[in-house]
């Protein structure tokens, strides 16, 4: 229980510490293990095409154990379930650290990514009943710097442990700033009242499950085995049957476990889809600029990630501009415009100023501003897409928006790995495979830009903050 009396620490700078700590570790853990997998290998004595079940087996986990957290949040307390939720990312990265066999460490795998699958939801359902609208743009802003400098922190740290340390220290590193989570939030946050959640809908969460855990296996998989292969094809059949199952069945029941009617709300249902093509765009951009350092430039994991940290700077930056003065001068409608329209036009400008040659310093004021972009809409579209969602259904339409973040970061990588085996990514070609793939990505995220046309700034004029007076209102604004 929170301290009763006098309390040290507000209830939103608690909310955001934990959340933001949990976040930024299973964000953190999508990207730095990817480094350590060859070394993983070599340690078990297995071919690499079989060490990516250890990316494979949390990504699937991620995915099935969003599904039922809006509900856990609202069955057993948001206080609870969070710091349980923490508490099992945690466990499940020390036991990674001391699994003795590969199929352990897919197993420990397995539980790190229930635990990070559903701290998201449930943190973010927190933060929405803890701040008034108008109060959530400041607090998106502290969340995206963890959703920014995670993925691209990922490769640099891996890199550094893995060839200083171990294998082993990439999933120890969790451990203490997850202690510290646990230990922080048990002190300082209040309980938000268990609501009288309906019975469990059993079908919804099967059928959600394993349709999201199938289609991210298969769009995990396809870039590896190719498309074509029969695991990838069936695996991405079977979801999307399994998942127009779980449209029909959970359209007709009174309580569902993934409540798509929320989908019919015109604000969320376009701040979510903004969400999920940036993320295809933000996480494949990544990916294919770290692989094109590497494989192109000859750079090391270290380097490549050091080289690409502006991109995190930029988010950083954009996102405190955002949450500060863009979002309330620019309005959200024309505020994600801007940065969905801006994260399009700079990744082109990166493709078509790609070659062999392409100064380094050339490069990083490029990718800081595709970061100062990104930021626009990852602040926009946390802010505005909840607007007009009801306190009751907060989880559940979290749970609905991590879905479509988390399927989105998966299918950006898939996306670009896929055009550049497509354009053929070889030593004489690659660079305009290279460029192919920004390309693809540049298009692809002007279908967020469409999305964001259809925002409206009446039906999210809530979350706009009032013009900032000249007082201090320390128990009413969140300090960063």
């Amino acid at each position: 229980m929170a301290p009763e009396g006098g309390r040290v620490v507000s209830q939103k700078v608690a909310v955001c510490v934990v959340y933001v700590a949990g976040l930024f570790l299973s964000t953190l853990d999508m990207t730095i293990v990817n480094v350590a997998l060859p070394t993983i290998g070599r340690a078990f004595d297995v071919p690499a095409t079989a060490v990516d079940t250890v990316s494979i087996s949390y990504l699937v986990s991620l995915a099935v154990s969003v599904t039922a957290s809006g509900w856990l949040g609202d069955r057993f307390g948001g206080r609870r379930t969070l710091l349980a939720a923490v508490a099992v990312f945690t466990a499940g990265s020390a036991l990674c650290g001391m699994a003795t066999s590969l199929i352990q460490l897919d197993l420990f795998r397995v539980l790190q990514g229930t635990g990070g699958g559903m701290l998201a939801s449930v943190g973010m359902a927190m933060l929405l009943r803890t701040f008034a609208p108008h109060e959530r743009v400041r607090a998106s802003g502290i969340l995206s710097i963890a959703n920014g400098l995670a993925p691209t922190l990922g490769p640099v740290l891996g890199g550094v442990l893995v060839s200083q340390v171990s294998w082993r220290a990439i999933f120890f590193v969790n451990v203490p700033v997850g202690i510290f989570a646990v230990v922080f939030g048990a002190l300082f946050l209040q309980d938000q009242p268990a609501r009288p959640a309906e019975s469990f809908d059993v079908a919804g969460f099967l059928l959600a499950a394993s349709g999201f855990g199938l289609v991210m296996y298969g769009v995990s998989e396809g870039p590896q085995q190719g498309w074509a292969a029969t695991p990838v094809v069936i695996a991405l059949a079977s979801g999307a049957a399994l998942i127009a199952v779980l449209v029909a069945v959970e359209c007709r029941v009174r309580a569902p476990m993934i409540d798509i009617r929320l989908l019919g709300n015109r604000l969320f249902s376009s701040g979510t889809a903004v969400m999920t093509l940036e993320s295809v765009t933000f996480l494949g951009a990544l990916f294919t600029v770290t692989l094109y350092l590497q494989d192109e430039r000859g750079m090391t994991p270290v380097q490549a990630g050091l080289t690409t940290f502006p991109e995190a700077l930029g988010v950083v930056t954009g996102s405190q501009l955002a949450s500060r003065l863009l979002y309330r001068k620019l309005r959200p409608r024309r505020h994600l415009i801007i940065g969905a329209g801006g994260t399009s036009l700079v990744i082109a400008a990166m493709a078509l100023l790609l070659s062999p040659d392409t100064s380094l310093w050339l490069m990083i004021p490029v990718l800081y501003s595709m970061g100062l972009a990104v930021g626009q809409v990852f602040v926009g579209t946390q802010s505005a897409s909840f607007a007009t969602v009801s306190s009751a259904s907060a989880g559940r339409a979290s749970t609905l928006f991590n879905v479509g973040r988390r399927l989105g970061g998966a299918a950006g990588v898939a996306t670009a790995t896929s055009v550049l085996v497509a354009a053929g990514s070889t030593p004489t070609v690659g660079a305009s495979a290279y460029r192919a793939a920004f390309l693809t990505l540049a298009a692809v995220n002007l279908l967020a830009l469409c999305a964001a046309t259809r925002v409206s700034d009446h039906e999210a004029a809530s979350t706009i903050p009032p013009p900032r007076k000249n007082t201090n209102t320390k128990e009413e604004e969140l300090q960063p």
